[in-house]
């Protein structure tokens, strides 16, 4: 084995073992809290939504704003203390009220805002693009396959124990998340005199349109969809996290296809996704029951393991390597902001005209995204044309 693989193997499974801890703690967090808040505090669907989104304020306030502006070395200093931070603040949710658990949102989105975007980071650190691609194609996988394994585990957890529980359960994967972050490799730090104009970067732009026209109406669903299955449909706390774990199932078929064959044109993969989103909400505007439910979240689970890693192969193709942190941090945060955004303003709209004509009020947001995509995208795409072209002898 050449010391080039060897060193993919090292850094794939150091990124894919802590990937797989925070991303299946974090997304209980995100599937149990509306669940905890709804049927134990008795909140309002408004209140559902700003709780939801107050977990991705704190994450945007440290993405965004903090680590983006960190050195190296003082950035990886803030994600280590962040992880284990971390591994404290996950238990915590057991012991939460109507009161203290604003507080323990916000803290638990404050430490994620450093962990994920220095995760990105480490994944997109090899110089070969092929391999840096397949590197980012599983990392996407690993939080497919956590995303899972995840509600499938808490599935099993819910029929024996109340929902809170579920957060004990899960405290050992903060731990190994904080014992891994002291592995995880940073980018040496580099003199770059002139500052990167991260916004007007057209795969910066490709990225924040595509994360658009997912995450919006995922944001809704992970706040909203279990609501909608228990009220309307009927089905169990432990039924609800079973059809979370289907949904991110197809979005596992979906990464592992990218993991094997990393696109060479982000703009067909995009497309394709962004219609199927569309297709998943008009069957879920349309679900009278469980099986009809089921079937839009497993439509909508491609789009979801498709979108994500097309964006940051759209970043890692037009920044260079000391630019990267500062794109996938504004990135990061862009998500955030989108994950503080559309709750918040979904759960006021939730209140007055029901949660099915909120899933339907998606699609053409959706379609309008799908038509600014097609401006920017190809110039993503030409990146590759012309190292193509580059390598031909």
């Amino acid at each position: 084995m050449n010391r080039r693989n060897l060193e993919f193997i090292q850094v794939l499974l150091i990124i894919v073992s802590m990937t797989f801890a925070v991303r299946a703690s974090n997304n209980m967090i995100g599937t149990t809290i509306p669940l905890l808040s709804k049927f134990y505090f008795h909140f309002t669907q408004t209140q559902v939504g700003f709780l939801s989104g107050l977990m991705s304020l704190g994450t945007f306030v440290t993405s965004g704003i903090v680590n983006a502006r960190l050195r190296s070395h003082v950035r990886r200093k803030v994600f280590v203390i962040s992880s284990l931070a971390y591994a404290v603040i996950l238990p915590s949710f057991y012991l939460v009220n109507s009161i203290t658990i604003w507080i323990v949102s916000l803290l638990a989105g404050l430490s994620l805002g450093s962990i994920m975007p220095n995760i990105i980071n480490s994944a997109g650190l090899l110089e070969d693009r092929r391999a840096r691609e397949r590197l980012l194609s599983i990392y996407t996988l690993a939080l497919s396959a956590s995303l899972v394994a995840g509600p499938a585990l808490e599935s099993a957890i819910l029929r024996f124990y109340p929902v809170p529980f579920t957060f004990l359960f899960f405290a050992p994967l903060g731990i190994v998340a904080g014992v891994l972050s002291l592995f995880i490799r940073f980018p040496e730090e580099r003199n770059v005199s002139a500052r990167v104009n991260v916004v007007r970067n057209p795969g910066f732009i490709t990225a924040v349109i595509n994360i658009l026209a997912y995450n919006v109406p995922f944001s809704v669903i992970l706040s909203f969809g279990g609501i909608y299955a228990v009220q309307q449909l009927h089905v169990s706390y432990a039924e609800v996290e079973g059809l979370f774990s289907l949904f991110f199932a197809t979005s596992f078929l979906a990464r592992i296809y990218l993991s094997i064959r990393p696109p060479d044109s982000v703009r067909a993969h995009a497309v394709l996704a962004i219609s199927m989103t569309g297709l998943g909400l008009l069957l879920l505007v349309l679900s009278g029951n469980v099986l009809l439910f089921t079937l839009a979240l497993l439509i909508l689970g491609f789009p979801h393991g498709l979108t994500y890693p097309l964006s940051i192969i759209s970043i890692s193709r037009t920044f260079k390597p000391e630019e990267r942190n500062p794109a996938n941090s504004q990135f990061f945060a862009t998500m955030m902001v989108i994950g503080v955004v559309t709750p918040s303003v979904a759960g006021l709209v939730a209140d007055v005209v029901g949660l099915r004509t909120l899933f339907g009020a998606l699609i053409p947001i959706v379609v309008v995204l799908l038509l600014l995509l097609n401006r920017y995208v190809r110039v993503v795409d030409e990146v590759t044309k012309v190292e193509k072209v580059a390598k031909t002898p």
